[in-house]
C-alpha cells in the first residue's frame, strides 16, 4: 500500500533521510505483530522507551546472568559471534 505523501507531512514529521523512509515504506508491508516490535526496538535506540519490556520469570536467571557478566566487561569474542552467525546463515 502507498502512503499518500502531503505537502504538510515534513512541516510536522520533520525531514527524513531516504534509508530511513525506505525502512519505514518496508515496516509497513509487516504484519501489525513485527511492527510493534520493530516500533519498540526503534524507541528504545532512540532512547524514547515508555516503559521496560517484562521479562518472562523463566528467562530472568539468564537475563541476570548476561548483566553479571557485562558489568564484568566478559564479552564475546567477534570469532565466537562470527561463528554464532554462521550457525543461522546459509
Amino acid at each position: 500500500m502507498k502512503y499518500l505523501s502531503l505537502p504538510w507531512d515534513d512541516m510536522y514529521l520533520g525531514p527524513m533521510t531516504k534509508l530511513l523512509d525506505k525502512a519505514l515504506e518496508t515496516v509497513r508491508r509487516l504484519p501489525a505483530g513485527s511492527q510493534d516490535e520493530i516500533a519498540r526496538a526503534m524507541l528504545h535506540l532512540a532512547g524514547q522507551d515508555e516503559k521496560p519490556e517484562p521479562v518472562d520469570a523463566a528467562h530472568l536467571p539468564a537475563v541476570l546472568e548476561g548483566l553479571s557478566q557485562a558489568n564484568r566487561k566478559e564479552f564475546a569474542t567477534d570469532e565466537e559471534v562470527e561463528a554464532a552467525f554462521r550457525r543461522f546463515g546459509p
